[in-house]
Protein backbone atom coordinates (compact mmCIF):
# COMPACT_ATOMS: atom_id res chain seq x y z
CA UNK A 1 0.00 0.00 0.00
CA UNK A 2 2.10 3.28 -1.14
CA UNK A 3 0.17 5.79 1.30
CA UNK A 4 3.10 8.32 0.46
CA UNK A 5 1.48 8.40 -3.53
CA UNK A 6 -1.75 7.54 -3.54
CA UNK A 7 -2.79 9.24 0.04
CA UNK A 8 -0.37 12.11 0.63
CA UNK A 9 -2.98 14.71 2.48
CA UNK A 10 -5.66 12.69 4.45
CA UNK A 11 -7.24 16.10 6.37
CA UNK A 12 -10.84 16.51 4.48
CA UNK A 13 -13.48 13.73 5.43
CA UNK A 14 -13.74 12.45 2.07
CA UNK A 15 -9.73 12.33 2.24
CA UNK A 16 -9.98 10.35 5.02
CA UNK A 17 -12.91 7.92 3.81
CA UNK A 18 -10.78 7.09 0.92
CA UNK A 19 -7.80 6.42 3.07
CA UNK A 20 -9.75 3.96 5.82
CA UNK A 21 -11.21 2.11 3.17
CA UNK A 22 -8.16 1.45 1.43
CA UNK A 23 -6.51 0.41 4.66
CA UNK A 24 -9.16 -1.79 5.66
CA UNK A 25 -8.86 -3.90 2.72
CA UNK A 26 -5.05 -3.79 3.17
CA UNK A 27 -5.81 -4.87 6.50
CA UNK A 28 -8.14 -7.36 6.29
CA UNK A 29 -5.92 -9.12 3.17
CA UNK A 30 -3.55 -9.42 5.41
CA UNK A 31 -5.91 -11.61 7.94
CA UNK A 32 -6.53 -9.03 10.83
CA UNK A 33 -9.86 -8.15 12.53
CA UNK A 34 -10.33 -4.74 11.25
CA UNK A 35 -13.13 -2.17 13.10
CA UNK A 36 -13.96 1.61 13.20
CA UNK A 37 -14.81 3.49 15.80
CA UNK A 38 -16.58 6.55 16.46
CA UNK A 39 -15.02 9.64 18.37
CA UNK A 40 -15.96 13.01 18.55
CA UNK A 41 -16.11 15.86 15.87
CA UNK A 42 -16.72 13.32 13.64
CA UNK A 43 -13.13 11.29 13.77
CA UNK A 44 -12.82 7.76 12.71
CA UNK A 45 -10.35 5.71 14.39
CA UNK A 46 -9.17 1.98 12.82
CA UNK A 47 -8.45 -0.88 14.40
CA UNK A 48 -6.52 -4.00 13.26
CA UNK A 49 -6.80 -7.06 15.99
CA UNK A 50 -8.14 -7.08 19.40
CA UNK A 51 -8.12 -4.14 21.52
CA UNK A 52 -9.09 -5.22 24.47
CA UNK A 53 -6.88 -8.65 24.55
CA UNK A 54 -3.31 -7.42 23.53
CA UNK A 55 -0.64 -7.08 25.88
CA UNK A 56 0.70 -3.74 23.03
CA UNK A 57 -0.93 -1.33 20.91
CA UNK A 58 1.34 -0.26 18.37
CA UNK A 59 -0.17 3.15 16.74
CA UNK A 60 0.54 6.44 14.69
CA UNK A 61 -2.38 9.42 13.73
CA UNK A 62 -3.33 9.27 10.19
CA UNK A 63 -4.74 12.63 9.92
CA UNK A 64 -2.83 15.26 8.56
CA UNK A 65 -2.01 19.20 9.28
CA UNK A 66 -3.24 22.68 7.68
CA UNK A 67 -0.64 24.59 6.22
CA UNK A 68 1.43 26.97 7.83
CA UNK A 69 4.27 29.39 7.51
CA UNK A 70 6.36 28.21 10.50
CA UNK A 71 7.56 24.36 11.28
CA UNK A 72 6.22 22.89 14.21
CA UNK A 73 10.02 22.85 16.44
CA UNK A 74 10.77 20.29 18.46
CA UNK A 75 13.69 19.61 20.61
CA UNK A 76 13.17 16.83 22.82
CA UNK A 77 16.47 16.90 25.34
CA UNK A 78 16.25 21.15 25.38
CA UNK A 79 12.56 22.43 26.98
CA UNK A 80 14.31 25.69 27.13
CA UNK A 81 14.67 26.20 23.49
CA UNK A 82 11.31 24.80 22.79
CA UNK A 83 9.80 26.57 25.17
CA UNK A 84 11.26 29.82 23.97
CA UNK A 85 10.48 28.53 20.36
CA UNK A 86 6.84 28.35 21.46
CA UNK A 87 6.64 31.87 23.34
CA UNK A 88 8.63 33.44 20.44
CA UNK A 89 5.59 32.04 17.65
CA UNK A 90 2.78 32.79 20.24
CA UNK A 91 3.80 36.28 20.43
CA UNK A 92 4.50 36.90 16.53
CA UNK A 93 1.43 35.96 16.17
CA UNK A 94 -0.66 37.96 18.67
CA UNK A 95 0.97 41.38 17.01
CA UNK A 96 -1.27 41.78 14.24
CA UNK A 97 -4.17 41.63 16.73
CA UNK A 98 -2.80 43.85 18.90
CA UNK A 99 -2.37 46.45 15.58
CA UNK A 100 -5.74 45.66 14.53
CA UNK A 101 -7.17 46.85 18.18
CA UNK A 102 -4.96 49.84 18.09
CA UNK A 103 -6.02 50.98 15.06
CA UNK A 104 -9.74 49.82 15.09
CA UNK A 105 -9.63 51.68 18.67
CA UNK A 106 -8.30 54.84 17.13
CA UNK A 107 -10.67 55.21 14.34
CA UNK A 108 -13.84 54.04 16.39
CA UNK A 109 -12.89 55.79 19.72
CA UNK A 110 -14.65 52.52 20.68
CA UNK A 111 -12.42 50.08 22.88
CA UNK A 112 -15.13 47.42 23.39
CA UNK A 113 -15.16 46.78 19.53
CA UNK A 114 -11.19 47.49 19.55
CA UNK A 115 -11.13 44.38 21.99
CA UNK A 116 -13.80 42.13 19.99
CA UNK A 117 -11.57 42.58 16.90
CA UNK A 118 -8.09 41.55 18.45
CA UNK A 119 -10.42 38.70 19.76
CA UNK A 120 -11.87 37.46 16.46
CA UNK A 121 -8.20 37.72 14.87
CA UNK A 122 -7.03 35.43 17.06
CA UNK A 123 -10.37 32.91 17.01
CA UNK A 124 -9.68 33.00 13.37
CA UNK A 125 -6.10 32.36 13.80
CA UNK A 126 -6.82 29.37 15.82
CA UNK A 127 -9.57 27.91 13.30
CA UNK A 128 -6.87 28.54 10.47
CA UNK A 129 -4.37 26.56 12.17
CA UNK A 130 -6.53 23.78 12.81
CA UNK A 131 -8.80 23.78 9.94
CA UNK A 132 -7.19 25.97 7.26
CA UNK A 133 -5.77 25.03 3.68
CA UNK A 134 -4.03 21.21 3.92
CA UNK A 135 -0.36 21.18 4.37
CA UNK A 136 -0.03 19.23 0.77
CA UNK A 137 3.52 17.43 1.79
CA UNK A 138 3.24 15.08 5.26
CA UNK A 139 5.75 12.69 4.23
CA UNK A 140 7.24 12.71 7.74
CA UNK A 141 3.93 14.08 9.58
CA UNK A 142 2.49 11.57 9.68
CA UNK A 143 2.56 9.30 7.17
CA UNK A 144 6.10 7.93 8.18
CA UNK A 145 4.38 6.65 11.13
CA UNK A 146 0.99 5.35 9.61
CA UNK A 147 3.35 3.17 7.01
CA UNK A 148 5.76 1.99 9.78
CA UNK A 149 2.42 0.86 11.47
CA UNK A 150 1.41 -0.99 8.09
CA UNK A 151 4.92 -2.41 7.85
CA UNK A 152 4.66 -3.66 10.93
CA UNK A 153 1.28 -5.48 10.80
CA UNK A 154 2.25 -7.52 7.60
CA UNK A 155 6.08 -8.95 9.28
CA UNK A 156 4.61 -9.56 12.47
CA UNK A 157 4.67 -13.52 12.77
CA UNK A 158 1.24 -15.16 12.76
CA UNK A 159 2.11 -16.25 16.28
CA UNK A 160 2.30 -12.83 17.84
CA UNK A 161 -0.69 -11.00 16.08
CA UNK A 162 -2.38 -12.01 19.35
CA UNK A 163 -0.22 -9.87 21.75
CA UNK A 164 -1.16 -6.48 19.72
CA UNK A 165 -3.50 -4.62 18.42
CA UNK A 166 -2.99 -2.00 16.05
CA UNK A 167 -4.54 1.41 15.75
CA UNK A 168 -4.86 4.48 13.30
CA UNK A 169 -5.69 7.69 15.04
CA UNK A 170 -8.14 10.36 13.88
CA UNK A 171 -7.92 13.90 15.20
CA UNK A 172 -4.19 14.45 16.47
CA UNK A 173 -3.91 17.35 15.08
CA UNK A 174 -6.38 18.81 16.62
CA UNK A 175 -5.83 18.41 20.08
CA UNK A 176 -5.04 14.56 20.36
CA UNK A 177 -8.88 13.84 19.86
CA UNK A 178 -8.85 10.17 18.64
CA UNK A 179 -6.61 8.91 21.07
CA UNK A 180 -8.47 10.20 23.90
CA UNK A 181 -11.81 8.58 22.99
CA UNK A 182 -10.08 5.35 22.19
CA UNK A 183 -8.56 5.59 25.74
CA UNK A 184 -11.76 6.39 27.32
CA UNK A 185 -13.51 3.60 25.35
CA UNK A 186 -10.96 1.18 26.30
CA UNK A 187 -9.62 2.49 29.81
CA UNK A 188 -9.42 -0.90 31.56
CA UNK A 189 -7.06 -2.51 29.23
CA UNK A 190 -5.11 0.19 27.43
CA UNK A 191 -4.04 1.55 31.08
CA UNK A 192 -2.10 -2.00 31.69
CA UNK A 193 -1.09 -1.94 27.75
CA UNK A 194 2.28 -0.41 26.80
CA UNK A 195 1.49 1.47 23.72
CA UNK A 196 4.36 2.23 20.99
CA UNK A 197 3.31 5.30 19.13
CA UNK A 198 5.12 6.28 15.55
CA UNK A 199 5.16 10.37 15.25
CA UNK A 200 7.44 11.57 12.95
CA UNK A 201 9.80 9.07 12.46
CA UNK A 202 10.44 9.28 8.71
CA UNK A 203 13.41 11.97 8.48
CA UNK A 204 16.53 12.32 10.77
CA UNK A 205 19.20 9.52 11.62
CA UNK A 206 18.68 9.12 15.69
CA UNK A 207 14.92 7.58 16.85
CA UNK A 208 14.34 7.89 20.26
CA UNK A 209 11.85 5.63 22.33
CA UNK A 210 10.53 8.05 24.77
CA UNK A 211 8.70 6.19 27.37
CA UNK A 212 6.35 7.79 30.30
CA UNK A 213 7.41 8.17 33.49
CA UNK A 214 4.79 5.35 35.02
CA UNK A 215 6.40 3.06 32.35
CA UNK A 216 10.16 4.04 33.26
CA UNK A 217 9.04 3.43 37.29
CA UNK A 218 6.65 0.08 37.01
CA UNK A 219 8.79 -1.77 34.11
CA UNK A 220 12.59 -0.35 34.95
CA UNK A 221 13.82 -4.24 33.69
CA UNK A 222 11.79 -4.22 30.24
CA UNK A 223 13.51 -1.19 29.35
CA UNK A 224 17.05 -2.39 30.31
CA UNK A 225 16.01 -5.11 27.88
CA UNK A 226 14.91 -2.96 24.90
CA UNK A 227 18.38 -1.04 25.52
CA UNK A 228 20.39 -3.90 25.19
CA UNK A 229 18.49 -4.66 21.67
CA UNK A 230 18.90 -1.18 20.17
CA UNK A 231 20.24 -1.18 16.94
CA UNK A 232 22.77 1.00 15.61
CA UNK A 233 23.45 0.42 11.32
CA UNK A 234 24.55 2.44 8.47
CA UNK A 235 24.79 5.56 10.64
CA UNK A 236 21.36 5.61 11.97
CA UNK A 237 20.52 4.50 15.60
CA UNK A 238 17.65 3.47 18.14
CA UNK A 239 17.85 4.86 21.66
CA UNK A 240 15.89 4.29 25.05
CA UNK A 241 15.45 7.71 26.96
CA UNK A 242 14.64 6.41 30.45
CA UNK A 243 16.77 9.20 31.88
CA UNK A 244 16.13 12.72 32.38
CA UNK A 245 13.75 15.00 30.86
CA UNK A 246 13.14 13.87 27.11
CA UNK A 247 9.36 14.56 25.93
CA UNK A 248 7.86 14.42 22.22
CA UNK A 249 4.01 15.66 22.48
CA UNK A 250 1.88 12.99 20.58
CA UNK A 251 -0.55 10.58 21.44
CA UNK A 252 1.09 8.37 23.54
CA UNK A 253 0.19 11.18 26.15
CA UNK A 254 -2.91 9.49 26.57
CA UNK A 255 -1.76 6.18 28.11
CA UNK A 256 -0.01 5.60 31.11
CA UNK A 257 2.49 3.48 29.79
CA UNK A 258 2.84 5.47 26.88
CA UNK A 259 6.17 5.47 24.24
CA UNK A 260 6.53 8.29 21.89
CA UNK A 261 8.76 7.33 19.05
CA UNK A 262 10.01 9.75 16.78
CA UNK A 263 13.67 10.26 14.95
CA UNK A 264 15.51 13.41 14.82
CA UNK A 265 18.03 15.35 13.59
CA UNK A 266 21.19 16.65 15.74
CA UNK A 267 22.94 19.86 15.51
CA UNK A 268 26.08 20.95 17.56
CA UNK A 269 25.11 23.10 20.06
CA UNK A 270 21.08 22.54 19.81
CA UNK A 271 20.71 18.93 20.51
CA UNK A 272 18.52 16.83 18.40
CA UNK A 273 15.38 18.37 16.66
CA UNK A 274 12.59 17.97 14.45
CA UNK A 275 11.81 20.60 12.14
CA UNK A 276 9.87 21.22 8.73
CA UNK A 277 6.97 19.75 9.71
CA UNK A 278 3.64 21.57 9.19
CA UNK A 279 4.87 22.96 6.30
CA UNK A 280 6.16 22.59 2.49
CA UNK A 281 8.92 21.32 2.94
CA UNK A 282 7.95 18.34 4.74
CA UNK A 283 9.02 15.91 2.33
CA UNK A 284 11.30 13.40 4.14
CA UNK A 285 10.58 9.80 4.60
CA UNK A 286 13.21 7.29 4.75
CA UNK A 287 12.74 4.16 3.79
CA UNK A 288 15.42 2.66 5.98
CA UNK A 289 13.55 4.80 9.11
CA UNK A 290 11.04 2.74 8.59
CA UNK A 291 12.45 -0.84 8.55
CA UNK A 292 14.65 -0.15 11.29
CA UNK A 293 11.63 0.87 13.35
CA UNK A 294 9.44 -2.11 12.21
CA UNK A 295 11.97 -4.60 12.57
CA UNK A 296 12.91 -3.41 16.25
CA UNK A 297 9.26 -2.82 17.38
CA UNK A 298 8.87 -7.10 16.11
CA UNK A 299 11.88 -7.45 18.63
CA UNK A 300 10.01 -5.77 21.57
CA UNK A 301 6.69 -7.49 20.49
CA UNK A 302 8.56 -11.09 20.54
CA UNK A 303 10.26 -10.23 23.80
CA UNK A 304 6.82 -9.37 25.48
CA UNK A 305 5.96 -7.81 28.51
Amino acid sequence: MDVLREFPVRKSKKQKQAFRAAVRSYGERLGYLVTEEKAPFGARNVLFGDPDKADFLVTAHYDTPARLPFPNFITPQNMAVYLVYQIGISLLLCVPAFILSFLVGRATENGGLAMLTAYGYLILLLWLMMAGPANKTNANDNTSGVITVLETMQALPQELREKVCFVLFDLEEAGLIGSMSYHSKHREASDRQIVLNADCVGDGDEVLLIPSKKLRKKHPALLEGWKKMCPQTGGKSIAVQDRGVCFFPSDQGNFPLGVGIAAFRRKKGLGLYCARIHTPKDTVCEENNVILIRDFLIRILEKGK
